[in-house]
């Protein structure tokens, strides 16, 4: 993270006059954003309207690539010079990086008039607040431990019911195997391997365990029997992916799912958007399940816009209505309905999403009670960026590298968790 302090002061100086000039209207809300495809730009033309509705202005900020990198780096130099967007979309533990600079609004009026703090789980309003006071407004739920099925696939296979723990996905994947099919259909980037090892994690140890070992990085819990087990699950689940898997896109791995040359695939719920598209249908055509033995977990991957400082009166007053309207129902349901993901309201009727979402909402709101909601390390929902991608290759390097050992591969996690 760039340390805005630092630097800031001289940057300031030497581009105030450019800062001034550029300083948000009255009504004025800029908004920085990598949404510019298909539904999510869609979804975004909502606020838009929503926004101008209320007689503001609307100036949209899209950078496009990089998932979000290409972004980071323009808000950086936009910051630095003073010269901040009224919000920019930022997740995670990153959002408090961004306070602890303190660059960012408090959004505590706007949040106790609309009752954020009854309307989200405990576990996701933490992430929207630095210091116990919320910085950000969150936009949707996305469920990472799915586990993606063809029906057709598992006929073939005789596969007659969706595997519920490892055991029987094994037992599922032996038959796939038998009938000439690929068992599991795998992408190679250490996102999607990680993708897969959480919900190793979390099916084999259970919520305690994934929040122990992947959120607080407890070393005990790290060189623990269970975190084997995890580590064994994984492996095992590698051999019945195809050799060309390194180097594929998730997408493309889905596409194997649809086309039916593959059983299952484990991913996010944005998996379900290639199903659409295909014309797919959630239930006939194929299964959508909790990865096995997760049923009564949940990772999330949330998206939220952090908001920031402004002098000026007109584009609080725009900042306030669009952190309430980024809550509101109205595009909670348009946005999601179109993104794939499910509204992170508690309380939203769910009439209009498939069957996919509407187990994705129940098992939201159930986790959210019992204490099985928990956030996706894969997605930068959990840990600071160094650990992460340090666990993620160590994860990535055990994957891919059939000569290192359990033993091995847990030491080498263990070491990347005490990554600063």
């Amino acid at each position: 993270m760039l340390k805005l302090s630092k630097i800031a002061t001289v940057v300031a100086m030497a581009l105030a006059g450019s800062a001034a000039m550029n300083a948000a209207q009255a009504g004025e809300v800029e908004v920085l954003h990598w949404w510019t495809s298909g539904g999510e730009a869609k979804s975004v033309g909502e606020l838009k309207k929503i926004m101008q509705s209320k007689g503001h202005t609307w100036k949209d900020f899209a950078v496009a690539g990089g998932g979000g990198d290409a972004a980071m780096t323009v808000l950086k130099s936009r910051v630095v010079s003073g010269n901040p967007p009224a919000a920019a979309q930022i997740k995670g533990p990153a959002i408090q990086e961004w306070a602890s600079e303190g660059v960012l609004a408090n959004l505590d009026a706007t949040a106790k008039a609309e009752q954020w703090d009854n309307l989200l789980p405990k576990v996701v309003a933490d992430v929207m607040k630095y210091k116990g006071n919320y910085v950000a407004a969150p936009v949707n739920v996305h469920r990472v431990n799915w586990m993606w099925a063809n029906s057709a696939v598992l006929k073939k296979a005789g596969v007659t019911s969706t595997p519920k723990t490892w055991d029987e996905f094994f037992a599922a994947a032996e038959k796939v195997k038998k009938a000439g099919l690929i068992p599991v259909a795998h992408g190679g980037q250490n996102w999607q391997d990680f993708t897969t090892f959480e919900s190793v994690v979390l099916g084999v140890g259970g919520a305690k365990f994934y929040s122990d070992a992947l959120i607080k990085l407890d070393p005990k819990a790290l060189g623990s029997d269970t975190m084997k087990k995890s580590l064994e699950t994984f492996r095992k689940i590698k051999s019945y992916t195809d050799p060309a898997a390194p180097g594929r896109d998730w997408n493309l791995a889905t596409a194997m799912v649809i086309q039916e040359k593959a059983a299952f695939q484990f991913m996010g719920d944005w998996a379900k958007g290639e199903f659409a598209a295909a014309g797919k249908v959630p239930g006939k055509d194929y299964v959508c399940a909790a990865a096995p033995g997760t049923a009564n977990a949940y990772t999330f991957n949330v998206d939220s816009f952090a908001m920031f400082k402004l002098k000026d009166a007109g584009a609080q007053k725009a900042q306030s209505d669009l952190a309430a309207s980024i809550m509101g129902t109205e595009f909670q349901e348009v946005f999601n309905l179109n993104k794939g993901s499910i509204p992170v309201r508690l309380n939203m009727d769910m009439a209009k999403f498939d069957d996919c979402a509407k187990t994705s909402a129940k098992d939201f709101v159930s986790t959210a009670k019992s204490g099985g909601l928990v956030p996706s390390v894969a997605h930068g929902m959990a840990i600071k960026p160094a650990a992460e991608g340090a666990i993620k290759d160590a994860v990535s390097q055990f994957w891919n590298d059939d000569k290192i050992t359990v033993a091995a591969g847990m030491a080498n996690i263990a070491k990347a968790a005490a990554t600063k």
